[in-house]
């Protein structure tokens, strides 16, 4: 939902589609399909039945009963017999309607644990030295206890100008926090992938980068509302001569 906001700004700016597609790392035919789409894309179950529709009542009845149950367990109580990796994939799915997500659970940071990260693309173009003027990413940390943040903007999303722009942001920290969370950028690495370099600059910090899972956006509510305070606090207003001095 996030990169087709972005995507669809990023065309209302007259940034040409191969560009947008080169700066985010996506196909040209992802950015052509959000531009035509006037809602973002959202998990739709497919219509019919499938080898799975006899067992969802018994399935449901279980976790209605006992939400935790594994899904090995389930299926072994409902006689299936087909593939594991499928069953488990529908109970996923029924598991937040049986046991809905606890309105008072909330996230406790400890002083010096972790720091968010993200990047924060700023809805104006930046002039250039050659003249040209460019819509420019921002690094943004956000340490997790204190609010502390801090930006820069950088030239690229590519590793080396974001490990070097993490190396500036937490000088300016003067402490190294303990973990890194970043929400599976593809310069920093996704899943279990680590991007090129990445490894090695963590252990030269002594830190631990944690790379969150798909649609777990609490878990990084706080620099997201810090890049949201950019765009509507920040940015009115105000106009740039450079990269740089958009950071001085």
């Amino acid at each position: 939902m996030e990169d087709w906001a972005l995507i669809r700004r990023l065309a209302a700016e007259d940034v040409p589609k191969a560009r947008i597609a080169q700066l985010l790392g996506i196909s040209r035919g992802t950015v052509i399909k959000a531009v035509n789409s006037d809602s973002p894309p959202r998990y739709e179950r497919r219509p019919g039945p499938t080898s799975f529709t006899a067992f969802e009542p018994r399935v449901r009845a279980l976790l209605e009963q006992t939400p935790d149950m594994p899904a090995t367990v389930l299926a072994e109580r409902v006689g299936w017999e087909g593939s594991i990796r499928w069953f488990r994939d529908n109970v996923k799915q029924l598991r937040p309607e049986v046991r809905p997500p606890d309105p008072a659970d909330r996230l406790v940071w400890e002083p010096g644990d972790a720091a968010q990260c993200d990047l924060w693309f700023p809805p104006r173009k930046i002039p250039l030295e050659d003249g040209t003027a460019k819509l420019l990413p921002v690094l943004v940390i956000t340490a997790a206890h204190s609010r502390f943040v801090t930006g820069q903007m950088i030239p690229t999303r590519k590793t080396e100008d974001l490990l070097l722009g993490t190396w500036e942001l937490i000088r300016q920290l003067e402490r190294v926090p303990r973990r890194l969370i970043w929400d599976n950028e593809p310069g920093i690495g996704r899943g279990h992938r680590r991007a090129e370099g990445v490894a090695s600059f963590m252990g030269t910090l002594a830190t631990r980068l944690v790379l969150l899972p798909p649609n777990d956006p609490e878990s990084k509510g706080l620099v997201e509302r810090r890049n949201g305070w950019f765009e509507t606090s920040f940015m009115p207003g105000r106009w740039f001569r450079s990269p740089a001095d958009f950071n001085t």
